[in-house]
């Protein structure tokens, strides 16, 4: 019998994409079975990453945005879930400012005895392994070496050949949806407010980009369509409330280029390999959540008097961090990228920015 192992993300889809690395790392363990608990933002993602085995999907009362009440009927959900997919161990994975005690607590009442995890909080008996952000591995890398980092204390390292990039497993055909020849991707939309690039000034870009000889695609979910329809207008090909985020996927795939803020589709870009025009909000740093080891340019301003508040609404008047970029400046960046000359193109190099 394969020996199963849960690794939980709980987060968005962003975070789940970015949480591949780590995944694959345990999922090429001999004998091994690897079990993905996420979120309902996050499962989706989740069945689109290469080695894994299941999806559990559960809404955690600590992390969702609103947050359902943790009810006893909830938290026994979650453990009815975990001793059903029979779980021998778990390693848990969260961002610098989240717990994964809670998570820890439920998870030794649903049978599990080895967990390993990230806390900066005395974990006494709730961890089996615990990391120590500052001391076990450094706070400023990128998420996907964060994670890689806590599977490895785990006892799972990527296999030879692993090169540790995002990867997604197989994509349907869209080509029925995006048409013949090349194409550059807009996304306009964003998880937040705070991290949303002016519709106008994507619209322009839409312009500016056709002019410039580019196909451009946009793309949005269905809440999204009014949106869409705005940056599109006349010039794009609206795409909005078409893709499940399978399909958004391989139209991503399928671009030179794609123009996103920091939303789960620009990590969905960077599994997929596509160069990533990053419209980044500094309200969290662009070390941790940048698109991860893709062609890319950072447009924004990292220094704003934003940065790294995690506001979900902008607290600055204007928001200059992003309505300062130009669409001018985005049609220069998405020909630098198309022409194989980004300005950025590791998060080595986006240290000493």
């Amino acid at each position: 019998m394969s020996r199963r192992v849960l690794i939980a993300r709980l987060d968005g889809a962003g975070d789940v994409l970015l949480a591949g690395p780590a995944v694959r790392a345990v999922a090429a363990a001999p004998g091994v079975e690897a079990v993905l608990l996420c979120g309902p933002q996050g499962a989706a993602a989740g069945r689109l990453l290469p080695g894994v085995a299941q999806v559990l999907q559960w809404p955690c009362p600590w992390i969702l945005n609103p947050a359902p009440e943790p009810t006893p009927d909830l938290m026994q959900a979650l453990l009815q879930l975990v001793r059903s997919a029979r779980t021998e161990e778990a390693v848990i994975l969260t961002s610098f400012h989240q717990s994964p005690l809670p998570l820890a607590l439920l998870l030794r009442d649903a049978g599990i005895r080895t967990i390993t995890a990230a806390s900066t909080d005395y974990a006494g008996t709730l961890l089996t392994t615990r990391l120590k952000p500052g001391e076990d591995f450094l706070e400023d890398q990128p998420e996907a070496e964060r994670a890689l980092r806590i599977t490895a204390a785990a006892g799972f390292a990527l296999p030879a050949g692993d090169d540790g990039r995002l990867r997604l497993g197989p994509l349907p055909d869209v080509s029925p949806l995006v048409g013949a020849g090349p194409y550059i991707v807009v996304h306009p939309g964003a998880a937040v407010p705070a991290r949303a690039w002016p519709a106008l000034h994507h619209a322009a870009a839409v312009e500016l980009l056709t002019a410039a000889g580019f196909r451009v695609v946009v793309t949005g979910g269905p809440g999204e369509k009014e949106l869409t329809a705005t940056v599109a207008a006349v010039a794009g090909l609206d795409l909005g409330g078409r893709t499940d985020l399978a399909a958004l996927a391989a139209v991503l795939a399928g671009a030179d280029a794609v123009v996103v803020g920091n939303t789960g589709p620009a990590h969905l870009a960077a599994a997929a390999g596509t160069p990533v025009v990053s419209l980044f909000a500094p309200v969290v740093p662009a070390i941790r959540w940048a698109p991860y080891r893709v062609p890319l340019e950072l447009l924004g301003e990292q220094h704003a008097a934003c940065s790294g508040t995690r506001a979900r609404t902008c607290p600055v008047p204007g928001h200059p961090c992003l309505s300062g970029v130009s669409p001018e400046q985005v049609v220069e960046a998405v020909q630098r990228l198309v022409n194989g000359v980004p300005s950025l193109q590791t998060h080595r190099e986006m240290r000493h920015r």
